[in-house]
């Protein structure tokens, strides 16, 4: 994942797209940051959110990566071109990216940064924003001399995260590219036209699919080809899990042998595999080096709980062999647990 904590904020401007009012309002100027306090608000506002961020993307285009308006202009910008007409230009291809109805009216944020870590590198980045919805706040009004105190209710940017967002960092020929997008809001015109961009074959993003693969696979297929209870399903999910936190590497022949072991399930497996990655359109290699951050934030999502009517929760967290499970002659199904102390 990304880290944030050594950033430096080199320059900021803002522009308004209207895309409903068919306007684009230029700024001729960047922000001035007058102090620490401001600089940490907007480091707060503007990087905060891709701290958790683990996906990568990468600038793509079906004939020449150099005819990728955004690609272009951020090279530019990496190569000391003037920033605020660059930041004009990165304006200009927005405002023609979303001229169609739904796409709402926003303020439009571009930063520039120093010393953004990826992998124990530090990279320049440039972030781009776009706010759509203000919250309201209270500001409070008065001085000392008259003794009079009051409130004024104003609208802006706080503690929301921006409908869309994206951080571009310089690393290799197409860069790396974090993305943030609001699941409530019209995206796609963002993700394709704005930004042309699509997950990058890295360590990151196949830790991230094959550990959604196998969730899949052991929650939709493994129960339907195999009969598996849903204690099974668990005890494979932990199986899963602990392969990736205790592998520095990922093989998928060694990932079949030690995890889902039975021949049958493997076949299972394979062809689901092909499936998964036909119906979105990914691909990854068979061997890469394991992300552990992924690791960590995809394993929260690997249900844990065995929930039996509305009378039970067991959390089953390994040692399958500590659990049984059958039918009373009366047709009542039971799990039978052993354990050596109570906790």
């Amino acid at each position: 994942m990304v880290d944030i904590n050594n950033a430096i904020i080199r320059d900021v401007i803002i522009h308004k797209v209207n895309s409903s009012r068919d306007s684009l309002k230029l700024n001729e100027n960047v922000i001035e940051v007058s102090d620490e306090d401001q600089e940490s608000t907007l480091r707060r506002i503007l990087l905060k959110s891709f701290s958790s961020a683990s996906s990568t993307y990468e600038f793509s285009h079906n004939i020449d990566i150099d005819l990728n308006t955004l690609f272009k202009i951020s090279k530019d910008i990496y190569g000391g071109s003037d920033f605020i007409n660059s930041s004009k230009n990165i304006a200009t291809h927005l405002f023609t990216s979303s001229r169609h109805p739904g796409i709402k009216d926003g303020d439009l944020f571009i930063a520039k940064f120093d010393d953004i870590k990826l992998k124990d590198t530090f990279h320049e980045a440039i972030g781009i924003y776009k706010f759509e919805n203000k919250e309201s706040f209270v500001e409070i009004t008065g001085n000392d001399k008259d003794n009079k105190i009051g409130i004024k209710f104003r609208q802006g940017i706080g503690s929301k995260k921006p409908e869309k967002a994206c951080l571009i960092l310089f690393t290799d020929d197409r860069y790396t590219v974090f993305l943030l997008e609001n699941s409530n809001s019209e995206t796609e015109y963002w993700t394709h036209d704005f930004l042309g961009v699509e997950p990058k074959r890295d360590n990151v993003n196949s830790t991230n699919h094959v550990l959604s693969l196998t969730k899949a696979f052991v929650t939709e297929k493994l129960p339907e080809d195999h009969e598996a209870s849903r204690a099974d399903q668990i005890d494979l999910l932990n199986r899963s899990v602990s392969f990736f936190k205790q592998h520095e590497t990922f093989s998928n022949s060694v990932f079949e042998r030690e995890v889902l072991q039975d021949e049958n399930i493997i076949e299972s497996f394979r062809t689901f595999n092909n499936l998964f990655k036909e119906e979105r359109k990914l691909e990854w290699q068979d061997n890469f080096a394991i992300a552990q951050d992924v690791v960590k934030k995809q394993a929260r999502i690997f249900k844990k709980v065995l929930k039996l009517d509305k009378n039970f929760d067991i959390y089953i967290h390994g040692e399958k062999s500590l659990i049984e499970r059958g039918v009373e002659d009366d047709g009542r199904k039971f799990y039978k647990i052993y354990y050596n102390q109570e906790m």
